[in-house]
């Protein structure tokens, strides 16, 4: 049976892989939104680090209320899990953000798209892969 640290280093290898699944999906979005607070409990995000997301924008929010508060929906949570396990593999803002425009160009383009762009993504899922690998030898010392 594999410790938590381990069990921790599969769970980031997926990252990528499931970026790139969810966004290049065609599944309709949820209609559902959220506002910081319950996003921040389902990710256990700090609701700073949420707000530091939106400026830098890494991920914006999907909607504003009339009140101005962030409204999230269900893609952008699964977006901010995604996120979440990146973080621990060493992926810094400008990379996350770098991975999460390309799975969404290739979404946007479709079965059509540039065969380079799959390559690109093909490219950051084996350094995902590296990333975890990394870090599971680094938890075996």
């Amino acid at each position: 049976m594999d410790s938590p640290e381990h069990a921790a280093a599969n769970e980031q290898a997926m990252s990528a892989e499931r970026l790139a699944a969810h966004t290049i999906s065609d599944e309709p979005a949820s209609a559902r939104t959220m506002q910081i607070g319950e996003i921040a409990e389902q990710t256990g995000m700090s609701f700073r680090t949420l707000r530091h997301y939106d400026e830098v924008g890494l991920l914006t929010p999907s909607a504003r209320s009339q009140g101005g508060f962030r409204l999230y929906t269900d893609e952008d949570l699964a977006k901010l899990l995604v996120i979440r396990r990146m973080k621990p593999l060493g992926y810094s803002i400008e990379e996350m953000l770098a991975v999460r425009v390309l799975t969404e160009t290739i979404r946007e383009q479709g079965a059509k798209g540039d065969p380079q762009l799959k390559v690109q993504l093909r490219e950051a899922i084996d350094d995902a892969n590296e990333r975890r690998a990394r870090l599971r030898r680094h938890l075996d010392m």
